[in-house]
């Protein structure tokens, strides 16, 4: 019996020697699993050009407007045009009833014709008047109002004729024609109507489709600091006089012919803080229509020198502002604030904060903090990524 419990104490400490062993070896194992650098992926950051752009909302206006309205009073005879079709300038539209008119010029012509004629005979009285009033046959009173009886004739004559030609001009408004070449809409009257000279309500309305205007809103504070990227030359070819302009339809795709910036208004919206820009397009095949919503991409010029981080290695801290965690020289983690522009694919412009050849940190960051030492592992940039930095344009509200 004593021998027996003396070799099961003997197992039992075996066993607990045993144990002891094992929990320090593990507890070895993972204080060396400790030590090591953790491994990352990194970005290194590279200056390269940019071709920015702003894509701002807009809608399509007419490059002219002209309504047309009578500026006689009469019946309308005729209608001359199709609705919605081309018409061009100086297209009879409408006749009004000339008739009133026609005896108004015949009037007129009369009436020039008479006072022609008194004109005549007053000038030839007084000629005569100042052969007498030499010899003293008549006397210099009498030649005096013979004189003023003459000029007061021309002067007739001079009224007589003015007097004719509104008389035509009234004659010929009897014909409305088109003030500019487009396409006019619906006509809001029809034969046997009366209208009235300077009415209110238009009789058709005429809108010059090519080219086309494209009216955008963009912030003052956004064109403040194109301004000065342009001023500051941050942006190349930004003395270009005009920026090029693309049009976005409504379904997504590219409008096929390209346009320019024509001029910026030069009051800021006092309830939405915005200034409208004026974009001409050109629109052959009239596929644009006034009052479309659109959204134009408006080029900002080329950025020799841009920096470009992804944008799934920023965050924001408490504060709000981006930062970054970078890889310093002694190879261990520091947290960096940058100042962060347009998204451009996916990535994002960095005006400050970063310097070209530093190593940004991609992948890994919920195993990092700052002052840890890490084994960095280059990322490749993708030819996605390496595409919308070259032809993918910013993007903004």
């Amino acid at each position: 019996m004593k021998l027996f419990v003396k070799k099961n104490m003997k197992f039992a400490l075996a066993c607990l020697v045993g144990l002891s062993l094992i929990g320090c070896r593990e507890g070895a194992d993972q204080k060396a699993g400790t030590v090591g650098p953790v491994e990352v992926e990194v970005v290194t950051v590279q200056t390269q050009p940019v071709a920015l752009s702003v894509e701002l909302p807009g809608r399509t206006m007419p490059f002219r407007i002209a309504e047309v309205r009578p500026q006689v009073s009469g019946i309308i005879q005729k209608r001359l045009f199709t609705e919605g079709s081309e018409v061009k300038a100086g297209q009879l539209l409408y006749q009004i009833d000339p008739a009133t008119y026609q005896a108004t010029l015949d009037s007129a012509k009369a009436a020039l014709a008479k006072a022609e004629a008194q004109e005549k005979s007053a000038r030839l009285k007084a000629e005569r008047y100042r052969i007498l009033v030499k010899t003293k046959a008549v006397s210099d009173q009498e030649q005096i109002e013979m004189e003023a009886a003459w000029k007061q004739s021309v002067a007739d004559v001079a009224a007589a004729r003015a007097a004719l030609a509104s008389a035509r001009i009234n004659l010929d408004y009897t014909k409305v024609t088109a003030p500019i070449t487009g396409r006019i809409g619906k006509s809001s009257v029809t034969e046997g109507a009366l209208v009235t000279a300077q009415q209110s309500d238009a009789l058709a309305t005429i809108q010059q489709l090519d080219p086309m205007y494209v009216d955008v809103n963009q912030s003052s504070t956004e064109l403040l600091k194109l301004k000065k990227e342009m001023a500051a030359g941050l942006a190349a070819g930004g003395e270009q006089p005009k920026s090029a302009v693309t049009v976005i339809l409504d379904d997504g795709s590219e409008y096929g012919q390209t346009g320019s910036l024509e001029f910026s208004d030069v009051t800021v919206n006092q309830t939405t803080g915005t200034v409208t820009l004026r974009a001409i397009v050109a629109n052959p095949s009239h596929e644009l229509l006034p009052g479309m919503f659109v959204r134009a991409r408006i080029d900002k010029g080329l950025r020799p020198a841009a920096l470009l981080v992804p944008s799934v290695s920023i965050v924001r801290n408490s504060k709000g502002e981006a930062t970054v965690m970078v890889v310093n020289r002694a190879s261990t983690v520091e947290s960096r604030i940058i100042q962060a522009g347009q998204n451009i694919g996916d990535r994002v412009l960095v005006s400050e904060g970063l310097q070209a050849g530093e190593q940004v940190i991609v992948s890994g960051l919920q195993k990092i903090r700052v002052g840890v030492p890490v084994k960095v592992i280059e990322q490749p940039t993708s030819l996605s990524s390496q595409t919308a930095v070259n032809q993918t344009a910013a993007k903004t509200e």
